[in-house]
């Protein structure tokens, strides 16, 4: 009996991974990583708008003073080009606290440093359910009354959605005092709201 001849097919020849000297045509786009150096563009600076907000508002405790702080930040960045690394919130949120920093010590130097007392509450009308808006006006207050330290990272993890290096690297602190603080921060606000 014999067999039918079988067609032995040449082997392809090795695929050379893509470099950035290849043509596009030959290889499959590489997205550049997100560390790459680029300028701060300020249509999408403007994305950042809401989640800045939230986060000078669990800053400072005031909604008017948020929205100053977040428009002298962003005056700032944009009067001159600035190069970021990543999508630049952190870029965005680093300034936001130097700004408050300054805010701060020019309110000491006059002698009308706001206690948190003073402070506004969150506005609660966006939610239709009172007791829910009585939630969050006693979550807001809480974390007002926090050491600042402890407010810091709170308003960076829990209300800006940072992770947890990114609060590290904004507010200058080891990724470990950052679990801490917020451990601490959140035990308190628990203990304040009753849970």
């Amino acid at each position: 009996m014999t067999s039918a001849p079988q067609s032995q097919e040449a082997p392809a020849p090795p695929t050379r991974p893509p470099t950035a000297h290849t043509s596009p045509s030959r290889a499959p786009a590489v997205p550049l990583p997100t560390d790459t150096p680029r300028r701060l563009d300020p249509y999408h600076a403007a994305d950042h708008l809401t989640r800045l907000y939230r986060l000078a508002v669990g800053m400072c405790g005031s909604r008017e003073l948020a929205e100053d702080l977040v428009q002298e930040t962003y005056a700032r960045v944009l009067a001159r080009p600035r190069v970021v690394r990543g999508d630049g919130f952190s870029y965005l949120a680093r300034a936001l606290r130097n700004v408050l920093i300054n805010h701060v010590r020019t309110e000491a130097r006059r002698n009308q440093a706001p206690a948190p007392e003073h402070l506004d509450p969150p506005d609660p009308r966006p939610t239709a359910d009172p007791e829910a808006a009585a939630m969050i006006g006693a979550l807001y207050t809480a974390i007002a009354e926090l050491p600042d330290d402890q407010r810091e990272v709170v308003a960076a993890v829990d209300l800006a959605g940072m992770a947890y290096a990114e609060a590290a690297a904004l507010l200058d602190v080891p990724v470990g005092t950052v679990m801490s603080r917020l451990y601490r921060a959140r035990e308190r606000i628990a203990l304040a709201l009753e849970l």
